[in-house]
């Protein structure tokens, strides 16, 4: 069994995107409260993202940074937003297969329409109530990591 394999069976990794520290704090307890199976890391902004996922510097060792199960990602982040991530991530024929999940503010139809194009598996619009937070999150362990919190 090779490592990535041996990591994915014990505990999904779900990484997220996204520069504002109190979103991955409500989404990290969110996901505990609820039992979802999945290991939350983050990464600030597009350019960590990418450091990460292409195991560049402190993301070069697997077992401290797996590959994702799923990825969240916020569309407005800074150094590279998360419509040029996610274009880099699904022109990638390494990094195409990981869902990828856009988790933003932004209800514009043209955001929609632009992240399906460019390969997004999914598009929530962040939540404004710790209720529909809770509904988000079951749906997504649901959906994409085949859990029922």
């Amino acid at each position: 069994m090779n490592p990535s394999t041996e990591n994915r069976s014990t505990s999904l990794t779900i990484l997220m995107a996204e520069d504002d520290t109190d979103d991955t704090f409500l989404l990290a307890e969110t996901l505990k409260s609820l039992g979802c199976e999945g290991e939350l890391h983050s990464v600030k902004d597009g350019a960590e993202l990418m450091d990460y996922l292409y195991r560049r510097g402190r993301y070069a060792d697997l077992d401290l940074s797996p590959l994702p199960a799923l990825l969240l990602l916020d569309l407005n982040m800074p150094k590279k937003d998360g419509r040029q991530a996610l274009r880099e991530i699904k022109a990638d024929p390494n990094l195409k297969k990981i869902p990828v999940v856009i988790w933003t503010t932004s209800d514009l139809q043209e955001d929609r329409v632009r992240c399906r194009e460019a390969g997004a598996d999914g598009y929530i619009t962040k939540p404004n109530s710790y209720g529909g937070l809770m509904d988000e999150v079951k749906r997504l362990c649901r959906n994409w990591l085949q859990a029922s919190p």
